[in-house]
């Protein structure tokens, strides 16, 4: 569903709407609508002082190193979107373990991108091998000291692997 700014018509019943100040009201039958984050859960998994890191096969950000996970599922709980996320993602059943925090963003470039809320958990293997698979072009393991440049990272993950770095 686009954004609600570029919202013309109400989804409910078809009149006429003018979107303000973050939500849209129909004038003719009320249906409000309110712009929101949306939210992602995603995995530091960790093994010993690596973390598993996971190339972008597509955009935005396509090629760039990432954390693997992805957006929660309507009433998704944020834990089962991280395991199901690093399932689709990286074939690995996984535990999640310390959360880490919370970084915003965008999911593209630009205003009319959508903003994100990111939730971040650290995570072991339980099972599985790590193989790329859904929008992950390659998965490769990282010591703490050897992360890919912030340039190649995605998103905010250089900040997000420094703020793990600073706890271990």
């Amino acid at each position: 569903m686009p954004l609600i700014t570029e919202w013309k018509h109400c989804p409910r019943c078809g009149a006429g709407v003018a979107p303000e100040g973050g939500r849209v009201v129909c004038p003719s039958c009320g249906f409000t609508a309110y712009a929101h984050s949306q939210p992602t859960a995603c995995a530091l998994v960790v093994d010993g002082g690596r973390v598993l890191l996971a190339r972008r096969a597509r955009e935005p950000e396509r090629g760039k190193w990432d954390l693997p996970g992805g957006f929660l599922e309507e009433g998704e709980h944020p834990l089962d979107a991280l395991r199901r996320e690093l399932r689709e993602e990286s074939g690995l059943e996984v535990e999640p373990l310390d959360f880490v925090g919370v970084w915003m963003d965008r999911y593209g470039e630009g205003e009319a991108a959508p903003a994100t809320l990111n939730l971040y958990w650290t995570a072991r293997a339980l099972a599985g091998e790590p193989r790329p698979a859904d929008d992950v072009s390659e998965l490769r393991w990282f010591a703490r000291d050897r992360f890919p440049a912030r340039e190649d990272l995605a998103f905010h993950i250089a900040d997000v692997l420094e703020a793990w770095r600073g706890r271990v």
